[in-house]
């Protein structure tokens, strides 16, 4: 019978043996990579010009050229409206006109023989300018009565009908420039700095199937300081079914790129209350070194600082790896 004195310590199966002898591990060769963050933000498209359409002066409309719909060139006529008494007015003026101008041509006459003084001359040709502004000033209202397209553009649903009475205020119909687009969208204000005029940008329009590309042809010159966010214009050069002005837009932008990033696998990376740290492989030993990190991805990690290029760092048994342990390296990989 053996008493209890006699029972000799249990040892961990395995654990003097495992702990003097080094620990086999997987490694990863820190190298540079070209890496950038994509983000996807709101956006809409939007004509690239649109123009109310409303008449300068009152007026009932005698003609009407807008078919709802369609392309409108330049200077096409679209309202017209009553002119008849400005046009009565410019003949009357007209007729006024020929008649002072020929009492000026008398008057020059009997001036060069001294028949009239100079100041009954110049009044005589002062009249025939005053007409003359009348005549201008008359022709100037009757423009204001032809309402024509600013553009070559899409005329919109019209607004009023032949016959009617229509204000300065009143919207007569909306012409758009929709051979081309405008893209309209905000980045955050970390990402200002890297939008800049020529960037080009990827989106796709809500429902739609397609990508298609837009070139930035402004920047708001300020952050909005409520959103913390950069206002972007971009150009649509591009004509698609898709694209209708006022649909809504997902912008994908690639940013944040750089070309000498140092990237590690996720898991070799270790969190602890107040950094991170990863485990370097110096020798046969193991190190820990705090680093910091930037954008990550669904396998590797961007570490900013705390390895550099060629350091081997430790992607497997991390829990069982004390600092100075003796590491032997199974695999080493290096995906670039």
């Amino acid at each position: 019978m053996t008493s209890c004195n006699d029972k000799k310590p249990q040892r961990p199966a395995g654990g003097g043996g495992r702990a003097s002898g080094p620990i086999a591990v997987d490694g990863f060769v820190v190298s540079e990579r070209s890496i950038s963050e994509n983000i996807e933000v709101p956006g809409s498209l939007l004509p690239f010009e649109e123009t109310a359409i409303r008449s300068e002066v009152g007026g009932r409309i005698v003609q009407l050229n807008i078919v709802e719909g369609s392309v409108i060139n330049k200077g096409t006529l679209l309202v017209k409206l009553f002119d008849e008494d400005l046009q009565a007015q410019l003949r009357k003026l007209e007729v006024q006109l020929k008649i002072k101008e020929k009492s000026e041509e008398r008057s020059g006459e009997l001036l060069k023989i001294q028949g009239i003084s100079q100041q009954d001359y110049d009044l005589s040709a002062l009249d025939v300018e005053n007409l003359r502004a009348d005549i201008e000033s008359t022709k100037i209202a009757i423009s204001k009565t032809e309402i024509r397209a600013p553009y070559t553009g899409r005329a919109g649903l019209r607004n009023v009908s032949l016959g009617a009475y229509i204000a300065p205020n009143d919207i007569i119909t909306v012409i758009r420039q929709v051979d081309k687009l405008k893209l309209e969208f905000s980045i955050p204000e970390k990402y200002a700095k890297e939008i800049s005029t020529g960037y080009t940008v990827s989106f796709q329009v809500d429902g739609g199937k397609s990508y298609h590309k837009a070139k930035v042809i402004a920047t708001e010159n300020s952050v909005d300081q409520n959103t913390r966010t950069l206002k972007v214009r971009a150009l649509v050069d591009e004509k698609h079914p898709e694209l209708i002005p006022g649909v809504f837009a997902k912008v994908n932008l690639e940013l944040g790129k750089n070309t000498n990033a140092l990237m590690v696998p996720t898991q070799s990376v270790i969190p602890t209350a107040r950094n991170k740290q990863v485990i370097v492989i110096r020798g046969d030993s193991a190190v820990y070194a705090v680093v910091e990190t930037g954008v990550r991805d669904s396998a590797f990690v961007h570490v900013t600082s705390g390895v550099k290029v060629g350091d081997t760092v430790v992607t497997t048994g991390l829990m069982a790896i004390r600092p100075d342990s003796k590491i032997k390296i199974a695999r080493v990989t290096n995906k670039k």
